[in-house]
């Protein structure tokens, strides 16, 4: 990772943790409107699913399969989350699954940084400053390397990170006609919005491999983090993920369903012929897969 790169990551870490501390101290003082949380609430929907449905069960592990101006908007909104360009993170992400908690996994909490509080903090934000984005596009990525149109969105990752800061900032002045509701907009919708996405991405990263619970054999330490499930849109169903990697529902089980809006919304896509294809796991076969665990122990992924 080349010098600029660790300087762009880390003013992508400390100015939405700064502007977070700001929005802290409006809270305190109740310096805030309806209409900033009402931006921030919407830019986090829209850019959480742009990561979880688009860059993660769409683009990652084809789950789905979606027509190409529909795949280009997930790309677009996944890159609006400021996680990196749609390529990298496509890439970094196959890694892990390729070497999950093994030498090569690009942010296990388990390997190569030590275990316990440095582990988490390598997984949940310190592998930005050393192995992120490293994965070859070329091997990790190929159908998006190949791909014109994500090359472009890949290309126009910058441009995008301004539009994910200018979106909010326009709505805070269309909303309430002001230069203090653009500020607000911007604050809440742009950067306390990307400190929330990141922070919740970096801890299915980190406490997903740590702590929760497990109830298949995989050769990993995955954990399912019930706690975190709505906040994640699904995605800390995380041990179930690793078992089925290419499940477009994480939540597995009836009441992790309904933790579960990724799923949702791909079950949505689909009832409107939006989606096809839908990869989905037959309750046998999860049956068996379950059988097959060895002994664990409670609350820790092992």
């Amino acid at each position: 990772m080349t010098n600029l790169e660790r300087r762009v990551n880390l003013a992508a870490v400390v100015l939405p943790f700064v502007a977070f501390l700001a929005a802290v101290v409006l809270l305190w003082n109740s310096a805030v409107s309806a209409t900033d949380l009402a931006i921030l609430a919407v830019m986090y929907v829209l850019t959480g699913f742009g990561v979880t449905v688009g860059f993660h069960r769409l683009l990652t592990h084809r789950s789905f399969q979606v027509p190409k101006p529909v795949e280009y908007g997930f790309a677009v909104l996944g890159s609006m989350a400021v996680e990196g360009p749609v390529m990298s993170w496509v890439a970094d992400h196959r890694k892990h699954h390729a070497h999950t908690d093994q030498e090569g996994d690009p942010h296990s909490p388990h390997v190569g940084h030590g275990e316990g509080i440095r582990g988490l903090w390598h997984a949940h934000t310190g592998w930005l400053f050393s192995t992120q984005g490293q994965a070859s596009a070329r091997r990790y990525a190929k159908d998006l390397y190949e791909d014109p149109g994500m090359r472009l969105i890949n290309r126009r990752f910058p441009v995008l990170v301004l539009l994910t800061l200018a979106v909010p900032a326009l709505a805070g002045w269309a909303l309430t006609g002001t230069l203090a509701g653009a500020a607000g907009g911007l604050l809440w919708g742009g950067l306390v919005r990307i400190f929330l996405v990141h922070h919740v991405t970096g801890s299915v990263n980190s406490v997903c491999h740590f702590l929760g619970t497990r109830r298949s054999q995989t050769d990993d330490h995955s954990t399912n983090v019930a706690w975190l499930a709505l906040l994640s849109f699904g995605e800390a169903w995380h041990h179930n993920h690793h078992a089925f990697p290419r499940s477009a529902a994480h939540g597995l089980r009836r009441w992790e369903r309904m933790l579960d809006p990724s799923a949702l919304v791909i079950t949505m896509l689909e009832k409107v012929g939006l989606a096809r294809n839908v990869v989905r796991i037959a309750p046998e076969r999860q049956h068996e897969r379950e059988h097959q665990a060895g002994p664990m122990r409670a609350g820790v992924g092992v």
